[in-house]
């Protein structure tokens, strides 16, 4: 009866603890996402020579996002035709207000990637944590059985 106490206990403990990671990562996730939105640039290349400073008035004025943060094409990462896409490979467009014109920058990060990847790792840990669950289990009523076998024919020969 104790042994069963202490193991629902354990159980209680791990739910516990599991809920709290999974809170804890899902705000975590959040934060920094809304930490990372910096612009990516800061090295002016060979690459920007060509880009007059209204392709980054981002820098210097206020904007608005038109789009969010995509992944660009393949097209675009592989001839370099937008250069906000050759960093990062993601791009977000952006209004500039006093200019009115819209441009691209990179981006660091998709959130509905990045929470697809947050979520498909929760889920293989929890697969993972299943099948450990289990054979640890399985493993130790096989133990049990060969335990209770071995006082059975110990039994036997003493009688």
């Amino acid at each position: 009866m104790i042994e069963f106490c202490s193991k629902k206990r354990m159980l209680a403990g791990i739910i516990l603890l599991g809920g709290l990671t999974v809170i804890v990562l899902v705000y975590e996730s959040q934060w920094a996402f809304e930490a990372s939105n910096y612009n990516h640039f800061g090295n002016y290349s060979n690459l920007y020579k060509n880009l007059t400073d209204a392709d980054f008035c981002w820098l210097n004025e206020e904007y608005s996002v038109v789009e969010s943060c995509h992944p660009c094409s393949d097209f675009e990462v592989a001839s370099k035709s937008n250069k906000a896409c050759v960093q990062t490979q993601f791009k977000e467009a952006v209004k500039c207000h006093k200019t009115g014109k819209q441009v691209f920058r990179s981006c660091d990060k998709v959130q509905w990637i990045e929470e697809k990847k947050f979520w498909q790792f929760e889920v293989l840990v929890f697969v993972i944590a299943l099948t450990s669950t289990a054979s640890v289990f399985l493993r130790q009523r096989l133990l049990d059985q060969q335990h209770l076998k071995t006082l059975q024919r110990r039994l036997a020969c003493s009688v």
